[in-house]
């Protein structure tokens, strides 16, 4: 806590290692043991600070957990019930249950599920079970986001115009919207994490938005209150980090900037923010931490904004827990979070004030998330056949960490957020962290599911990020026909084509080692043709001792230094001088190539072949006009149609829900229902014909 970075190396160590033994001396004021109300990442993080500082974990775990690192890491594991969180992690009396059960003094409850939820605060306080975060009144004061408005008018913080009090029904959702003025966000009380949000353009959305957002609202919280306030166009989502103790004291530890979102989930963060200056960061620092001073905050918290082009900025909400992308601010200030949470809970002061606050370098955090870019972001759920991050620590002046809750054969399930892990850099400047994220996504290597990785390589590539001049907008404004890879320019396709082709030379140089061929030719094949989006290029490769020279389209020979057997799936080496880091999936026929966010298939055969493959014609797409398929695997929430019944253009058909989130289905064109192809209840697949029009 010396303004320093804190010890990585210990922190954030593998995983793998045994826990640590409580060293601890008789003089020490900790907790022994605390009991962790979570899962995945945030209890993976939480055990890693208690076993740096010698106390002792346990976990509770549902039956989609059994097997997960958390639970591996933990001293103790106790199981509370099924995969639906509604079952589990929700349920109250089975937390405290298992905390007595372990003889756990404190419950750490990480991040949704039961972190803000003031009555189970209140329940451990009566138990004589200390809560690992804020006071009771703090999280009824701010927790709650119709509380919070009133408590931060009172405080005299900034705050958006909005209707703050319950709505009763759809038609008093209409009345306030229409005197709030279109676009107004229709936003879960209890909500966090981008769960229970909608924006609504006009009257149609909030009939349609509401009961959806109510919907959200109840299976992710428990409590489907919502309340309605003003849309702000062009925004920054900043936040401010705070922490505080139970002696009064409140600082805060600078801003984040968060507007980069997915469906109002955040996908990138960074800290400090490109948009701000020291006089608006001092006045929004200073916002929040008397926001926090009013109502007695001691714990760590975070207070979020929204920030106009002007600078002018409004209170949002306060999240009363740990945030997920709390590791940037970690970084650029060398403290602990969930150590400082540790203290705070246990009774100890704040160990420095406000002005031993520095901001120092930058750093960028992604969020590695199972979903397909190229298909709208749908959640995809699966076996994780291969996860590989890349290696954490520090590398001349940049460091690399990846928090992470999962492991190579382990599952992504539909009952959870579909989060894999969260990737960090951290370098004296910005641009040389973003530099040092694509360097990192293009080693992180995922198999057995879709994963973002090629969108967030992609975005670390896109003028308007580097620049810093982006909003909430950004992904909307940037991708408005959705994502589609990063653009390839000349240099990267020669690239991969000298790659795909150095690959393919050495497959077939091994498959003519092969004793006992009939008629085998020894020696190796030199000359292919490149098939890449139509185009034939000529290749030449003469395979070296450490890489080949490559020749394309009877260009002068120029030297690839790499190697790379079959297993591998990433090819590292230099091409013309320059260094590179490709993904290489071999795929029949040819290879899919991806670094920065772009992919190519490129097939690699003999100029004859390709020669008689461009005379093949062209394989008319199947016609899927008439069906209505699911675009993710998920549980059918309502089949809103049946045999027979007419059904009109936008009309809603089908409900489907994954990992929290509900995908309303509508119907694009007239027409009669044939076939229905799955009931409510139902869990279907990605592809899934649900509805067939006659």
């Amino acid at each position: 806590l010396d303004g320093t970075l804190f010890p990585y190396t210990t922190l954030f160590r593998s995983s793998r290692v045994a826990p640590q033994t409580d060293s601890r001396g008789p003089d020490s004021f900790m907790f022994s043991k605390i009991l962790i109300a979570n899962r995945g990442e945030v209890g993976v993080r939480i055990i890693k600070t208690c076993r740096r500082l010698g106390i002792k974990t346990a976990i509770v775990y549902s039956e989609a957990d059994a097997d997960s690192l958390a639970v591996e890491m933990a001293d103790e594991a106790i199981f509370i019930g099924p995969a639906p969180a509604a079952q589990s992690y929700l349920v109250m009396d089975k937390i405290v249950d298992a905390a007595k059960k372990v003889g756990a003094e404190a419950i750490h409850p990480g991040f949704g599920f039961l972190s803000e939820r003031a009555e189970f605060a209140e329940r451990l306080l009566k138990e004589g079970i200390t809560f690992i975060g804020p006071n009771p009144h703090a999280i009824s004061a701010m927790g709650d986001k119709i509380e919070s408005k009133r408590a931060a008018g009172e405080a005299g913080v900034n705050t958006v115009p909005g209707y703050v009090g319950e709505i009763n029904g759809v038609d008093h959702a209409l009345e306030i919207s229409k005197e709030i003025g279109y676009p107004v966000m229709i936003k879960a009380s209890a909500g966090g994490g981008g769960k229970g949000i909608r924006i609504a353009w006009n009257d149609a959305d909030v009939r349609e938005g509401l009961p959806a957002t109510q919907a959200e609202a109840k299976a992710s919280f428990g409590d489907d209150r919502i309340f309605i306030e003003k849309f702000v166009t062009e925004p920054h989502h900043i936040e401010i980090q705070v922490i505080g103790d139970k002696h009064g004291n409140v600082i805060h530890l600078m801003e984040r900037e968060c507007s980069i979102q997915r469906r109002n989930q955040k996908v990138v963060e960074e800290a400090p923010s490109p948009f701000l200056d020291p006089k608006t960061r001092a006045a929004m620092g200073a916002q929040a931490v008397a926001l926090a001073k009013a109502v007695n905050y001691d714990s760590a918290g975070t207070v979020e904004f929204i920030v106009d082009g002007k600078k002018n900025f409004y209170f949002l909400e306060m999240n009363t827990r740990l945030q997920v992308e709390h590791p940037i601010t970690e970084m650029i200030t060398g403290v602990d979070l969930v150590e400082l949470m540790l203290k705070s809970a246990y009774g100890e002061k704040l160990p420095l004030k406000q002005d031993d606050v520095k901001i120092n370098g930058w750093a960028i955090e992604t969020r590695l998330y199972a979903e397909d870019p190229y298909r709208n972001f749908l959640p995809s759920i699966g076996r994780l056949k291969r996860y590989k991050p890349p290696v954490e620590g520090k590398f001349g002046d940049v460091t690399v960490r990846n928090d992470s809750g999962v492991r190579e054969g382990d599952e992504i399930s539909v009952f959870y957020d579909p989060m894999i892990a969260k990737l960090i850099t951290h370098a004296p400047k910005r641009l040389g962290a973003i530099d040092a994220q694509a360097k990192a996504l293009d080693s992180f290597l995922i198999e057995g599911i879709r994963d973002n990785a090629p969108f967030l390589n992609a975005v670390m590539a896109e003028p308007n990020f580097r620049d810093g001049k982006y909003t909430t907008a950004y992904i909307k404004e940037t991708y408005p026909e959705g994502f589609q890879g990063a653009p390839i320019s000349p240099k990267q396709q020669e690239r991969f084509i000298a790659i795909a082709g150095f690959a393919h030379s050495l497959l077939d140089r091994r498959a003519r080692e092969i004793s006992g061929q009939l008629n085998g030719r020894r020696n190796p094949r030199r000359e292919w043709s490149a098939v890449s989006n139509g185009e034939n290029a000529k290749l030449f490769i003469d395979l070296t001792n450490d890489g080949a020279d490559v020749s394309i389209n009877g260009s002068k020979a120029e030297s690839l230094k790499a190697s790379w057997s079959p297993v591998e799936r990433t090819v590292k080496g230099s091409y013309k001088g320059e260094e590179f880091e490709v993904q290489v999936y071999p795929t029949n026929p040819g290879y899919m190539l991806r670094q920065g966010g772009a992919h190519v298939k490129i097939l690699i055969m003999r100029p004859k072949s390709a020669e008689m493959m461009a005379r093949l014609p062209v394989r008319a797409p199947a016609d899927t006009s008439k069906l209505i398929v699911s675009p993710m695997p998920g549980l059918v929430v309502t089949m809103d149609v049946e045999v027979g019944q007419t059904v009109s253009e936008g009309q809603t058909v089908a409900v489907i829900e994954a990992m929290k989130m509900q995908n309303i289905l509508k119907a694009e064109r007239d027409g009669v229902v044939k076939i229905v192809g799955a009931k409510a209840g139902d869990t279907v697949a990605a592809d899934d014909v649900l509805v067939e029009f006659a």
